[in-house]
Order: C-alpha cells, then sequence, then structure tokens
C-alpha cells in the first residue's frame, strides 16, 4: 500500500466544504504547515522572546521593532497564529491518520493469497525448483519454516478451473512479515496530533480563553502585588499556567507573575512558598556551581506545611504544580552608602536603603536627583591574566572593566593565556534620575582592587544607556585603604591659597637662590598650569573644558607652536606633577597626616590620583556613591508551572521514536511460494516450486534474506560468488 498525498475526498455535502475538507486532509497542506512551524521556531530562536519594546528599538531601530511587535515575533510562540497553525496542523494530521489507518489495518489483514500464478513471474526476485514431495506437503513444509522464522502465513489451496482464466490445481503459500512499518506511519503521525495538542494545552491558549470569555483582562500598571483588582488573578483552579515567583529568604509567596505582551496577569497558587534558606556555591570563574532553596509548602486549604529541597533540574511538586528552580535575586538588601563629592560644590552625606525599595531624594548644592537602588553583588569574579599590562593612567572615557580585563588581561577566547581569576569583591549598582526624568546608571565597588601595576583603585563605573558597557574612573587608594586622600587632594586644588603655599614649596626645591629671575619664571608657569589644571582659569575665553589634562592640552594648542610642543609639554607635565605632589603633601598636613616620602610608591599614587582629578571633572554626577556597609539579603525565583499537557507530550515523544524507528528499521516483506503438481503419474511425488519475493525497502539485506529463503525453502543451493 503506497500512502497518497492526497486528501479525504468527500462525496457529498457542499463543494466549498469538500474542497476544505480535502485541503486538510492532504499530506502536502500538513507538510506546508509542518515548514511555516519550522520557520516560525528558527525566529523565536534567533530572536529574544519577551523582551521590553526599547531594547528592540535599540537594537533594531523603530521600524522593525513596531513591526516585530505587531507580527507577534517578540512572543512567537504564544502569537495567535502560531496557535492557529499548531490547531491547523493537528486537524489536517488527524484527518490524514483517518483517512489512511483504515487502509493500513486492512493491508495488515491481507495475505493477498488469490494473486495469480502467473503474476509471480512479473516479480523481480523469484525463485523455481522441483521439490521431491507433493504439493500439499512441501505447502505445510513451507509454512511451518515460516511461521518459525517469524513469518504470519496462510495456505490455499486451489482446484483446477477452465475457461479463459484457467488454473491449475495447486496450493499457494502466503506470508508477510513487517507489519510494524505501516504501523509506525501511525505511530508517527499520531506523534504529531499529540505533541500540538500538549503544545496547546500547555500554551496561552487557556490563559487567553479567560481573558476572552471569563473576564479577565491584563495588567499594566504597577504597586504592590495585594493591592491588583480580582479581574486581573487567575484562579488557582486554572488548569494549565506557567509563571514565574520570587520569594526572599524568610518570606512567602502564593501569586505568580505571568507575562503577557501587553502587560501580566496574576496567578494564585493553592498553596504559599516560604523561603528558609537559599543555599548557592560558585566555581572559581564566578559562575554559580549550585544554587538551591530549603522552602515549606503552605496548602492554603488545609493548613499543612510540606518542606522541600529545590535546584536546578530537581523540582519540587506538590498539588499538580512543578516548581522550579529559575534563578536568584536580591531579596531587599539594606545598604548604608556614602557620598563622595565629584563636584567642587558637593558636600558628603550618608544614607541608608533597600535594594529594590523606595527611591532617595537627594540635593547637593544645585542639584536634585533621585537615588534608586539598583543592585547588590557580593561577588565579582574578573579574570587578572597577564595583569603587568595594565599600566596606570587610563583615560575615564575609554575605560571599562570587562573591556580592559578581557582585551589587555587575557579574554576568554585568547587559550593561549591562562586565566588568573580573583573576587574583587562587592559592588553597589544604583541610577541617579535627574529632574527631567533621565538616568544614569552607576556601578561602584567596595574595596578597592590591584589591577596589576601595584597601586589599588576603586573602580566607579557609569553608563548612559543599559545596553552600553560600564566605564570605569579609576581612583587611587591611599595608604589607610579609603579614598579619603583623594578627595582631600582634590578639595586641597580648589582652594587658592593652598595651590599658591605649594607653587611656593616646588620654587623652593626647584629654583636657584643665585637666580631670582628663573624663580620668577618658574613662578609664572607652575601658577598658570596649575590654575588650568584645578580649573580655575580657562585656556581660552570659549574652552568648553574646565581642567584636567584636557585643559592643559587646549592650552598648548593655543599658546604654543607646533614644533615646539613636545619639549615645552614634556617640560610643563614635569613641573605640574612637582607641584601636584606639594599639593598632595599639603592635604595630608591639613588632615594631620606625615608627608609621603618622594619615593616610588608615592610617585605612583600620586600619578593615579592627578589622573584620576583630571578625569573626575568628565564626572556626570557631583557624588559617588561609596557602600560601606550592607546586609545581603536572597531571594529565589522560581517558575511555578501546571501543564497537563506534558505528559501527553512525553507520550507523543515516545511514539515519535517508535514511529520512526519502525519506518527506517523495519521493512514490510510478502513472499508467495507457488506448488503444483509435476510428475508422470500421481504416483509420482514431485512438485514444481515457483516463489516470489517482495520487499517496500530493497537493500543488501532483502538481497541476503531472499538468497537464505531460496536456499530454505527451495533447497536451492547458493550461487557460487563470481571471481575476477
Amino acid at each position: 500500500m503506497s500512502v497518497s498525498t492526497h486528501g479525504l475526498r468527500v462525496h457529498r455535502g457542499p463543494q466549498v466544504l469538500r474542497a476544505a475538507v480535502e485541503l486538510f486532509s492532504s499530506m502536502r497542506f500538513a507538510i506546508a504547515l509542518l515548514t511555516v512551524i519550522c520557520i516560525a521556531s528558527i525566529i523565536g530562536t534567533v530572536l529574544k522572546q519577551h523582551e521590553p519594546i526599547n531594547n528592540y528599538i535599540n537594537q533594531f531601530g523603530p521600524f522593525w521593532a513596531e513591526l516585530f511587535r505587531a507580527a507577534r515575533l517578540d512572543a512567537v510562540y504564544s502569537a495567535w497564529w502560531f496557535l492557529l497553525i499548531l490547531l491547523f496542523l493537528v486537524i489536517s494530521t488527524s484527518l490524514c491518520i483517518a483517512r489512511n489507518t483504515p487502509r493500513i489495518l486492512v493491508d495488515l489483514k491481507t495475505f493477498k493469497e488469490d494473486i495469480r500464478a502467473q503474476s509471480l513471474k512479473a516479480f523481480g526476485q523469484r525463485a523455481e525448483n522441483r521439490l521431491g514431495e507433493t504439493p500439499e506437503a512441501a505447502a505445510n513444509r513451507i509454512g511451518q519454516l515460516l511461521v518459525s522464522g517469524g513469518w504470519k502465513v496462510k495456505l490455499q489451496q486451489r482446484e483446477a478451473t477452465g475457461g479463459s482464466r484457467s488454473t491449475a490445481a495447486g496450493w499457494m503459500v502466503a506470508a508477510r512479515a513487517g507489519g510494524a512499518h505501516k504501523l509506525g506511519y501511525i505511530a508517527a503521525h499520531s506523534a504529531i496530533v499529540l505533541v500540538c495538542i500538549g503544545g496547546l494545552l500547555d500554551g496561552d491558549l487557556m490563559v487567553r480563553a479567560q481573558t476572552w470569555f471569563n473576564g479577565k483582562s491584563v495588567f499594566t500598571g504597577g504597586g504592590m502585588i495585594a493591592d491588583v483588582p480580582p479581574q486581573y488573578r487567575l484562579s488557582a483552579s486554572n488548569p494549565t499556567f506557567r509563571g514565574n515567583i520570587l520569594v526572599p529568604e524568610g518570606g512567602q509567596g502564593s501569586v505568580a507573575i505571568l507575562n503577557q505582551a501587553d502587560g501580566v496577569l496574576l496567578q494564585e497558587l493553592p498553596f504559599s512558598i516560604e523561603l528558609k534558606k537559599f543555599i548557592v556555591d560558585y566555581y572559581s570563574t564566578g559562575m554559580p556551581k549550585l544554587f538551591a532553596s530549603e522552602v515549606v509548602l503552605h496548602d492554603r486549604e488545609t493548613g499543612e506545611s510540606v518542606p522541600a529541597r529545590i535546584e536546578v533540574n530537581h523540582p519540587a511538586s506538590y498539588k499538580g504544580v512543578e516548581i522550579y528552580q529559575s534563578s536568584f535575586d536580591d531579596g531587599g538588601s539594606k545598604v548604608k552608602l556614602k557620598a563622595v563629592p565629584m563636584a567642587a560644590a558637593a558636600k558628603p552625606f550618608e544614607v541608608e536603603g533597600v535594594i529594590g525599595g523606595p527611591s532617595t531624594e537627594i540635593t547637593n548644592g544645585k542639584d536634585k536627583l533621585t537615588l534608586e537602588y539598583a543592585a547588590l553583588r557580593v561577588i565579582n569574579v574578573e579574570n587578572f591574566a597577564d595583569a603587568g599590562a595594565l599600566t596606570s593612567g587610563a583615560d575615564v572615557r575609554k575605560v571599562d572593566l570587562r573591556h580592559d580585563i578581557e582585551s589587555r588581561l587575557g579574554a576568554a577566547n585568547k587559550v593561549n593565556k591562562p586565566k588568573v581569576l580573583r573576587n574583587i569583591g562587592p559592588s553597589i549598582g544604583y541610577k541617579l534620575r535627574d529632574a527631567s526624568g533621565q538616568a544614569r546608571e552607576y556601578q561602584n565597588y567596595m574595596v578597592p582592587v590591584d589591577t596589576g601595576d601595584g597601586q589599588p583603585v576603586f573602580l566607579l563605573g557609569m553608563r548612559e544607556k543599559p545596553e552600553d558597557p560600564f566605564r570605569y574612573l579609576r581612583v587611587p587608594a591611599d595608604d589607610q585603604g579609603s579614598m579619603d586622600g583623594f578627595v582631600r587632594m582634590r578639595t586641597a586644588l580648589g582652594d587658592a591659597d593652598t595651590r599658591a603655599r605649594a607653587i611656593e614649596r616646588y620654587i623652593a626645591k626647584a629654583s636657584d637662590p643665585q637666580r631670582p629671575e628663573m624663580a620668577g619664571q618658574l613662578r609664572v608657569s607652575a601658577t598658570r598650569a596649575l590654575a588650568l589644571f584645578a580649573g580655575s582659569e580657562r585656556a581660552k575665553a570659549d574652552a568648553t573644558t574646565v581642567g584636567g589634562w584636557q585643559a592643559i592640552a587646549e592650552f598648548m594648542e593655543v599658546n604654543v607652536p607646533e614644533a615646539e610642543r613636545e619639549r615645552a609639554g614634556g617640560v610643563l607635565v614635569r613641573i605640574l606633577n612637582d607641584v601636584l605632589f606639594e599639593v598632595l603633601n599639603l592635604s595630608r598636613e591639613g588632615a594631620g597626616l606625615a608627608a609621603l616620602p618622594n619615593d616610588e610608591k608615592s610617585q605612583a599614587y600620586l600619578t593615579q590620583a592627578v589622573l584620576a582629578i583630571s578625569d573626575a571633572h568628565f564626572y556626570p554626577a557631583p557624588v559617588a556613591m561609596m557602600m560601606t556597609d550592607f546586609t545581603q539579603v536572597q531571594a529565589s525565583v522560581f517558575q511555578v508551572a501546571r501543564a497537563p499537557g506534558k505528559n501527553v507530550v512525553y507520550l507523543g515523544c515516545l511514539l515519535l521514536i517508535v514511529g520512526i524507528f519502525a519506518m527506517l528499521y523495519v521493512r514490510e516483506r510478502r513472499l508467495w511460494v507457488w506448488l503444483t503438481p509435476d510428475g508422470t503419474s500421481p504416483a509420482d511425488a514431485h512438485t514444481a516450486a515457483t516463489m516470489a519475493f517482495s520487499v517496500n525497502r530493497k537493500t543488501i539485506d532483502s538481497d541476503r534474506e531472499f538468497e537464505h529463503l531460496k536456499h530454505k525453502l527451495l533447497a536451492m543451493d547458493k550461487e557460487p560468488t563470481a571471481t575476477p
């Protein structure tokens, strides 16, 4: 039996209905639907799903982002057209099964013993021989041999007939094997139906049905979960759902969030999840090795408490709901922050907040900002291989920690360099939002980091957009391991009296007392350079740069001929470094600390401090929030799912494996042996035997089987193998 590609042909009813049934039940329509599903699945794999619209706009632009949203390509597997295709595929494949199954079952029961003896000579694999027994005895012997070999056999005795279709008397032995090949067709196509039905049951179809017919709607607002009205909540008896729930340590949760394309739905659970303890362990790379949750499930009806442990790939199950360990997050850690002044008018202060909690309004000079507590990361592991390649003084506008580590300290793709992984301590992430609503994101590390040059630095990260990498300002740690030395030096640099004292100290050390005219020239140069660096003087009237090395560079471009800039610049840098060293010591003296010796260690600190002061002019906030203390509170993110279609999909997968195995590896074979008397008299017990062999897929194994059957059934010796 060959499976046709046309559909089920109905001979009654309207023409439109008959054409629709024929189309839906045709194999070509099912293949077309499978092709569309494959293309949609590729799109869903390549394009990130359920991302905020702003992410698509940033990556693809407004036009394509709107097109993706309109076509629901950002949520392919829950799109109405994808579910509709699945439904049509179920209908089409079911009709295909209904059309072909009766014919397959009939064919499995048919031995085709009525085949004409003359027709056996048309088969490609046939054999003839003369047997030394009666036809009846030969038929019984051959039948028993085939049955013992796993064949199903039917014997037919034929009487001699006359007429135009006369036949001789004899016995027809009809046998078949490998009927599971056709059953594989039914199993494979049934598997497609079951998998699609399971996908429809576990998809958004049931949830959407409740929004269409049960008065539920998608929630697009904000606020506390407890304040959300009932029309946005699904009952605990919802037959199928899949959502996420975040539970902090010591807290409970009983409402899951179901993300929709245009908002969320709240799913009530028949129990509440209490997180007793969250356990996390890390590899040396900083990647989580194990995270697990010790929970107690509280039944909301009976009050029963059931302890459970949930790990990745080891979910818990209760009342038909599977609870998976999805990820972990901050559960409302408490942090203490200290504001470090980065602008001349800024003042230090301290605040306390909760990660993800209410924001804090801060006023520093003329700036009124909103401080939002974004994230606390206790562990930050970075690769410090070949750390000696990193030198101090990198430009803050070009530096970001990840890029610096990957490109200069050895990235993961540079397999020829060993990795040196080190935890550089906790970091605080926060946002500062101005009065217009614009926000910048910051990430500052709590402890100083030695990047390889021996001078520990505090890393103050900033980025304008979420898709941008962080750029880091590196502030050196003083001999007390704090930023106080940097702050004191920057404050002293902004004071005119301190600058004047530093210049006089420098002149006293650098000039020759017998040449007072040189001291006067040196004083003018040092005063001008220090004023430019401090930002109290501009290189030109319309200069946009205020302070730092950029101001010195602009001054050189305006006042020094190009041919002399290199020599003059070197002299000016040496003068400025020496004066700034005096500023540093004056700032220490003002704090009651001893002056630093003019050695290599002090010069390394001075170099990094000067670069940090220069780059701080570009820091976009008046203060940098440094974390002084924290109390970490972990939270588990669970995925909760009620998936009645899961077992249906498992059954479909099993049938698919069985069906494909049967269609690929089981060969359907049929065998006929026609036996007629071949003797000069009734006492002469000889039989003429004609055997024909048919197989659905001709292979070397089928040829070997045919040769084996000839030898076993007809007592024919195997032909000798030809030699060249």
